[in-house]
């Protein structure tokens, strides 16, 4: 059986899309998935041993420049490689309008959520066949949901694979035990103190690990610069593509991040990892796999239900530098690895 996957965005959508590959895989061992992604994100889908060929578009960078000639180019290639091929079943796992218009175009049975499932409901006229998929489940869960009801089987809940192997990720970083510190986020409201930060790292000093501080834009390395500035035991790492930044992540002894794709990708791995959810809720979407806790402020609303036995989620009066050290420790103390 042969099926396209359209998830185009972001990083966190298609590493949660992930666990349901590997549900489908256990009831066909002989499917190949062949995946539709935004050209940013395009490693992902390639890094799981069921994913054939991955399709990159660049929608973000069609809209802004819709008349050049190499948009025209771009699109062209993209659709001749879509329609090229009959897939059993196209499954739109991310249901808004530009996915439903690229499921539109492909060539196979288009599958997605209903109206009322969808998160944009107009997405669902362009599917053939359409699945009640319940709200108010975790991300992950509602993929899963998807793909079963699509591809006609019952996944176990109770076993949570992405399908990633760590051992296979290799970074540039030779060094010590180290951390890392994902204090980039796409949102203001879901950033931490940067005094946190830096006290964060003085703890980590104190216990023998060093710091190691990735950025993906100008905002976020100007940001890593200044904690490293503030303490002595930071290293602000390279610009890295995202095979590199999963080769880090691997060899990390622990991780702490926020609300954001990287912290998903550490718990895609298993990493020993903490998660702060500063400004949102982790309920619909927080960070789940072994070794994984995701720490919010009691003021925040709890939203949705956690993905059964998969989410760890503890609610802090404050979530300080201290708070936060003693929740990783204990994650890297009973991590298992």
């Amino acid at each position: 059986m042969k099926v396209l996957v359209v998830k185009t965005s972001s990083m966190g959508d298609l590493v949660h899309t992930l666990p349901a590959l590997v549900d489908a895989s256990k009831y066909y061992p002989g499917i190949r998935f062949d995946w539709v992604s935004e050209q940013a994100f395009a490693e992902i889908p390639s890094w799981h041993p069921a994913v054939g060929k991955v399709i990159p578009i660049h929608l973000r960078g069609w809209k802004r420049h819709p008349f050049c000639r190499q948009t025209r180019q771009e699109v062209s290639r993209s659709l001749g490689q879509l329609r090229d091929i009959h897939y059993d079943q196209v499954i739109d796992a991310q249901g808004l309008v530009k996915s439903a218009i690229v499921t539109r175009l492909t060539s196979g049975t288009r599958n997605g959520m209903t109206w009322s499932s969808c998160r944009e409901g107009l997405a669902s006229l362009a599917y053939q066949r359409k699945f009640e998929i319940a709200k108010g489940r975790h991300a992950i869960e509602r993929v899963r949901d998807l793909f079963a009801a699509v591809l006609g089987y019952h996944y176990d809940s109770a076993c949570l694979d992405y399908g990633l192997v760590r051992e296979t990720f290799t970074g540039p970083c030779r060094q010590p035990a180290y951390l890392v510190f994902l204090h980039g986020t796409s949102a203001e409201k879901k950033l931490w103190q940067e005094t946190e930060w830096v006290s964060l790292a003085d703890k980590a000093e104190r216990h023998g690990y060093r710091v190691l501080l990735p950025w993906g834009n100008h905002s976020e390395q100007t940001r890593a610069q200044r904690i490293a500035s503030a303490s002595g035991n930071v290293q602000v790492l390279p610009a890295m593509n995202l095979k590199d930044m999963a080769g880090v992540l691997a060899a990390a002894s622990g991780v702490v991040g926020l609300d954001s794709g990287l912290s998903h990708l550490a718990a895609a791995l298993g990493l020993p990892a903490v998660t702060l959810y500063t400004g949102t809720s982790a309920g619909l979407t927080g960070a789940c796999g072994f070794n994984q806790v995701c720490l919010s402020g009691i003021d925040l609303p709890n939203q949705g239900e956690p993905a059964a036995g998969h989410m760890l989620l503890k609610r802090l009066q404050t979530l300080d530098a201290g708070s936060v050290w003693g929740v990783l420790e204990d994650q890297m103390a009973g991590a298992d690895l």
